[in-house]
């Protein structure tokens, strides 16, 4: 029978989601890709566990992970709770989202009423949980009103399924109509979830930022290393068969070369920090206060415990930032 380590919390602080009294750890596990059906699910046990015993205790999930078998990372993640995590269920924060494909027809889709309601009922099946502690809408819908989404989600938590709410992949003006209507039925609303990294300031150029720190929420960052591209494993090249993250495909824009003498650019930055090009790209994320975590994929306990190792060192000093910043213009 598993049982949590007794220096889970000794070395990992924690951090607010804007002003709202939801607290996170400043790097969570996400579940997003390898925790599906086809992955074995004994080695995904593990580093889900080894997380948890490192301080990691929030865990993202949505219906539509699984590499293609939608929702079969909920029913993975759901196993290792009911197993291994129920008598540490108040202290775990688990999210899962609703808005990307998930089933035919026209309501498989979206975040319509219909949705994110029947969305809700089958996430916690998978998940075996009575509630979820953030609910997020995956996606801006342009094909439902923002006032019904953000509706379903207030009735949600009002429901008892879910703690709090969020949004994903909102943009500025979305976001600013969403945090109003969520004020005016006093919804529990604490995060945006964007792609962001050291490369892709998205966030701080678009007004999201701005949006975010004004509307009490935090951020929260997927994609902080842009799929491994900000590792060791591409300073000498990236591979044809690489895949980016459409939010990042503009990244090539000046050619593959190009990104590789940034990349490596940073890296010299890195080590001068005694940290790898992933720590030092973590830390420049949590830098920024508004910034509540960062969502790390990994199948590797390694990778994990590397990546914690970030935390030893979220200070840049101010030649760092000067240096950091010339390169990422």
């Amino acid at each position: 029978m598993y049982k949590a380590s007794e220096e889970r919390y000794s070395n990992v602080p924690v951090r607010h989601a804007g002003k709202t009294g939801l607290m996170l750890p400043p790097i969570s596990l996400g579940l997003w890709r390898n925790y599906g059906s086809i992955d074995p699910f004994s080695d995904r046990r593990k580093v889900i566990l080894h997380a948890f015993d490192k301080g990691v205790f929030h865990f993202d999930n949505a219906n539509h992970y699984g590499d293609g078998d939608f929702g079969s990372s909920e029913k993975l993640l759901g196993q290792i709770l009911n197993d291994e995590l129920k008598s540490y269920r108040d202290e775990l924060v688990i999210s899962t989202k609703a808005g990307y494909e998930i089933h035919d027809g026209p309501y498989g889709i979206g975040t319509s009423r219909k949705s994110l309601l029947q969305g809700i009922d089958d996430s916690l099946k998978r998940l075996q949980l009575d509630y979820v502690d953030i609910y997020y809408a995956h996606r801006y819908d342009d094909k439902t009103p923002i006032e019904e989404t953000v509706r379903a989600l207030d009735d949600i938590v009002k429901s008892g399924k879910a703690l709090y709410v969020g949004v994903s992949n909102y943009e500025a003006p979305q976001l600013k109509e969403a945090i109003a209507l969520f004020k005016q039925l006093g919804t529990p609303f604490v995060l945006d979830q964007m792609s962001m990294n050291i490369l892709n300031n998205h966030v701080e150029t678009s007004g999201l930022r701005d949006v975010i720190k004004d509307g009490g929420i935090g951020a929260i960052a997927y994609g902080p290393l842009s799929e491994g591209l900000l590792s060791d494993r591409y300073l000498n090249g990236i591979p044809d068969s690489f895949k980016i993250h459409h939010t990042n495909q503009y990244l090539f824009k000046n050619g593959k070369d190009a990104l590789v003498k940034k990349l490596n650019d940073l890296n010299d930055i890195a080590q001068n920090r005694d940290q790898t090009l992933s720590q030092m790209s973590l830390a420049w994320m949590l830098r920024d206060p508004v910034v509540t975590s960062v969502i790390i994929g990994t199948t590797s306990i390694q990778h994990l415990d590397d990546n914690l190792k970030t935390l030893d060192n979220l200070e840049f000093s101010n030649d760092e930032i000067e240096e950091i910043n010339k390169l990422l213009k």
